[in-house]
Formats: C-alpha cells, structure tokens, sequence
C-alpha cells in the first residue's frame, strides 16, 4: 500500500472511531452509515447461503477452531490463539494454525516442499513453520503468524487466504489433527467445530455508533453471537460487567463465558532478546511506536505501568515500518532525550533495524490470564481433545441456523 492508501486509511480510521473533526468527517459518517446497511444485507445473504446449503462447507475429517471475534480488531486475539495453541499441544495434539496472512508480501519465488516439481509448489499455502523449523520472515509471513510460530514450538503455521486449501496441506503434509482458524468466525468455506469468539469489555460492540462496517467496527450484526459455541472476554479489569454478561447471555444463552485480562509479563529488547522486569518502565520517560488497531490502549498500558509517555507515533495497523521511518523517529527520541523506545510485539517483528541505535527499543510481551471461567476453559480443551458423542456437523449446522442468521 502506497503512501496516499494508507493516508486515506488513517483519515477512514479516525473517521470511524470518532478522532476526525469537521465538516468533511461528519459527511463521511453520514455515507458510511448508509453503506452499512448495504454491507448487512451482503453478510447476512451470505450467511443464508451457507445455511441453506447453496454454498458448501468443507469438512477435512479433523478438528477445526475458530478464533474470532465479531469486531474488526483490538479484542487481543492472538495471545488467546497462543495460549490454545500451547494447551492442545501440551494434550497431545498436533496442532496446525490456518491464518491468511493480512497484508503479507506475496513471496518472490515459490517454496520447495519435498519433491513437488515448481508447478505443484505454486498451489501450495505458505509454510511460515513446519512444527520444527521457522521458513519465512515476517514481511511474508504476516506479523501475527510469524509471532506466532516463533513463539510456539511443535505448532505448525499455514498462511493461505484460501483456508481450505491450507488446511487440507497441514493435514496431509504436516500431520496436523487439529486446526485452528486464526480470526475465523466470518470464514464459512471451512467448517469449525467450535467458536471461540472474543468479546473486548472496553469496546464489546465495537465504537459508540455501535455499527457494521464502514460506519462502525462491526462485522457482522452482534445477534450473531448466536453462532458461537464459548465466549471469551477479553481485557478484563476489575469486577465482571454484569450487564455485558447479561446483554451476551441475551444474544447466546447455550455458550459458555470466560473472562480473560491481557497483562503484561515483561520488556524484551527488539535487536538482542535481553529481558527487563516491568518495574524499569516506572518513572523512565519513553516514546511509542506502533502500528495497531487501537493505539491508545497500548499508550494508556504504559502509563499505567508507569511510564512517562513523551510521545506516541502511530501508524496504521500492520504498518510495514521503513528504514526512513525507523531512522527519522531514532533522531526524534534521541532529540527528545527518551530513555526507552516501547513498541508491541507485533509490531517489533516489522521493526528494521536503526541505523544509529542510541535509544534501546524494546517490545511489551502480553499474555492472557484467565481470570473467571477457568473450569470452562478446562472443559474447552477437553472437548476439543476428547471424543464427543454429537456429530461435529451437526454441531455446526445448529449453529449455523441460529435465529436471526440470514433473516
């Protein structure tokens, strides 16, 4: 994406999220609520097909998990993919994680896998690991697939936007037995077992404007829950929302609920892998670099761990991040007198190296906790590890007929 798309983005983002002012914005925001509607009628006739059998649904004979949400990021997803990931693992389980990879480069030559002529190699997904061994930088990876296949051992990671087609590769290439589908909920081709769906208690339905994209954040309309099998709350603090619970419970009375907080563990240097405690980030003054979904709840983390935020360079979410870039924000903090550079794991493995590293740059590492359901967690693992009387398809075709789909 070029310098004026993701200005426009930028501009689109703030727009929905209510940070743009002005006439020009507030027309925005008229138009983009009526294309919302249009986008509505587009999701839930696409969910009716699927429902009534005009559109088919692959079943690959395995395990398949959905994680998702029905917001367009800022729930924490992929810590929550993470920690499944690892707790199937530790059962037994090979586990495949299907993404498709957003905003990853396409490769410039085609992989080799065993002795596939270059033909057959061209249809093949993206390995960014095998369970073994790391293949691809994250440029062609993704960011959150290859942070994910760096941090999990034995966890092998497909990227293909065609998730059927990685799918059938994981199993019959990689040996995997059970997949899980890296932000899923909205991919019907492939048929999921189980959904997972994350629900963020700061922002449950997305923005204010509580509406489907473009005006709002939401994907699909939030009676959709309905098709989730477990609901997870996620960035928890403090006491449960009961009225969150209530207006869930209201949507999805079958699934079960967990709460979950996103805490951070500790500070890992980007170029070098040395680990700080938390504590060094209290009184030092620290400039931000990210390219998230909601860069002021990262901002907001750090001060709340006590740093002293100077500034915050935002750029959109999974901005690849350029040398000029890098070097122009290095001179800013040095000018600045900046202590600490702070970044996001994800982002940091987009980060280039400057080319004067006179400030040390450092990623927060965020892990999920589960703070309230963890016997409903327990009993997720072992459902998806253990045999279930209930036919998985009908599982999903229940699911899938929920009321309030394609109506």
């Amino acid at each position: 994406m070029g310098q004026v798309g993701e200005d426009a983005e930028k501009w689109a983002a703030d727009v929905i999220f209510g940070r743009a002012r002005g006439l020009g914005a507030a027309l925005a925001r008229i138009l983009f609520r009526g294309l919302s509607h249009v986008y509505a009628l587009v999701v839930q006739c696409r969910l009716k097909a699927y429902r009534e059998g005009w559109k088919e649904q692959v079943r690959l004979g395995t395990k398949v998990v959905s994680v998702g949400n029905l917001t367009v990021g800022g729930t924490g997803k992929t810590p929550v993919v993470e920690l499944l990931a690892r707790a199937l693992c530790q059962r037994g389980r090979k586990v495949a994680i299907l993404s498709r990879g957003y905003k990853s480069r396409k490769l410039d030559v085609p992989q080799q896998w065993k002795d596939l002529d270059p033909a057959e190699c061209e249809a093949l997904p993206k390995i960014v690991s095998d369970g073994q061994t790391l293949h691809l930088e994250a440029i062609y990876a993704g960011d959150e697939p290859y942070m994910l296949a760096k941090n999990l051992e034995d966890v092998r990671v497909v990227v293909d936007k065609d998730r059927v087609n990685g799918g059938r590769f994981a199993v019959s290439q990689l040996g995997a037995d059970t997949l899980l589908l890296d932000d899923g909920l909205q991919y019907l081709a492939l048929d999921h077992e189980y959904d997972l769906v994350l629900v963020d208690q700061n922002a449950p339905f997305g923005t204010e404007a509580r509406a489907l994209l473009p005006r709002g954040t939401l994907r699909e309309p939030a009676r959709n829950l309905c098709r989730a099998s477990h609901i997870m709350i996620t960035k928890c603090r403090g006491p449960s929302d009961e009225e969150l619970l209530a207006s869930l419970r209201s949507r999805n009375p079958t699934a079960e609920i967990m709460q979950a907080t996103h805490a951070p563990r500790h500070l890992e240097r980007v170029f070098g892998g040395e680990r700080l405690p938390l504590e060094e980030l209290r009184g030092k003054y620290v400039a931000a670099i990210s390219g998230i979904a909601v860069p002021e709840s990262f901002e907001s983390l750090l001060e709340e761990l006590g740093a002293q935020v100077e500034f915050h360079r935002v750029f959109t979410d999974h901005h690849p991040f350029t040398q000029k870039e890098v070097d122009r924000f290095m001179t800013r903090c040095v000018e600045r007198d900046i202590e600490l550079v702070i970044t996001t794991e994800k982002d940091a493995v987009r980060f280039p190296r400057p080319q004067a590293l006179d400030v040390e740059i450092y990623f927060l590492r965020i892990e999920v906790e589960i703070i309230d359901g963890q016997d409903v967690w327990n009993r997720f693992i072992d459902h998806i590890v253990e045999p279930r009387e209930q036919d998985a398809a009908a599982r999903a075709e229940e699911r899938l007929a929920c009321e309030g789909i394609g109506s």
